[in-house]
């Protein structure tokens, strides 16, 4: 790990809306997240459901604009969607007409490569996520877990430097879950990606992690960030005590913040909610 890839400095993200009589409303999604990001981590966050975990992703990703503070990204600020950030998320997003190949192929597309590093690098990356044997196959013949291997591959075929992946794993059954889990690593060893990882299962944070970061309840914060001190490789064990203190500990704060959730005065990005 060296310095910082990704650094959140105070981020905050609001809607307006519109109430009766016309007056208008405010919901803070996230508020004042700060975090840094090293080159090469692996970093997952968890939080309740609502917090803006998703929406975070959203403002990494240059898909929607903060409402205060800052992202930057090797010091240059965060103004809109690049392809140094590649995406994965939950619904696998692929294109039903096209084959796993043309799938794969088509952020190169985007690129302007040349027919030949297409050819090149999609074979690289089906046969990296374990699908050279279906790269003409369509979306619909594949199983849940293949065609998220699918949009894993796409994800990496054109180089993003970092990976923002919005619960990728949950929509697929637990053991098809735990392999996806094992052949990100695989892939993570290989390629160093930053990769930011938000799920709602503790056991895939801690996997997975370098660290895990905690939000609270709506609006998110940062509440903690934990250093995941098991020794790599990881194994399919999830029972040792280093993970079932980690467990409780993340849980033990995902807890106290809900059962505190309604004492608390939100503080809105600097306003008080009214």
């Amino acid at each position: 790990m060296s310095e910082n890839k990704i650094s959140i400095e105070n981020a905050c993200k609001y809607f307006y809306g519109k109430e009766r009589r016309g007056a208008a409303s405010k919901f803070v999604a996230i508020r004042n997240v700060s975090l840094d990001v090293r080159e090469g981590e692996l970093l997952s966050i968890v939080g309740p459901s609502g917090c803006g975990k998703s929406t975070l992703l959203d403002l990494l990703a240059g898909l929607e604009p903060l409402s205060d503070g800052a992202i930057y990204i090797d010091g240059g600020k965060v103004t809109g969607p690049d392809l140094r950030r590649g995406i994965v998320l939950q619904g696998y997003a692929l294109f039903p007409w096209r084959t796993v190949r043309e799938n794969v192929e088509f952020g190169l597309e985007i690129k302007d490569a040349e027919k030949k590093e297409m050819k090149e690098t999609s074979q690289h990356f089906i046969k990296l996520v374990g699908l050279e044997d279906f790269a003409d196959k369509y979306p619909h013949e594949l199983s849940g877990g293949m065609r998220q291997r699918v949009a894993l591959a796409r994800a990496l075929a054109y180089g993003p430097e970092i990976l923002l992946m919005d619960e990728p794993f949950a929509a697929v059954d637990a053991q098809t879950r735990e392999t996806l889990q094992e052949e990100l690593l695989h892939i993570w060893e290989e390629t160093r990606k930053t990769i930011i990882f938000i799920t709602h299962s503790i056991d895939e944070a801690i996997f997975l992690s370098d660290r895990v970061a905690v939000m609270t309840s709506s609006p998110g914060s940062i509440k903690s960030i934990l250093s995941v001190d098991i020794e790599r490789p990881r194994n399919s064990d999830r029972a040792t005590a280093e993970f079932s203190s980690l467990r409780r500990e993340i849980w033990s704060l995902l807890q106290n913040d809900a059962a505190r959730g309604d004492e608390i005065e939100q503080e809105y990005c600097g306003e008080k909610a009214v």
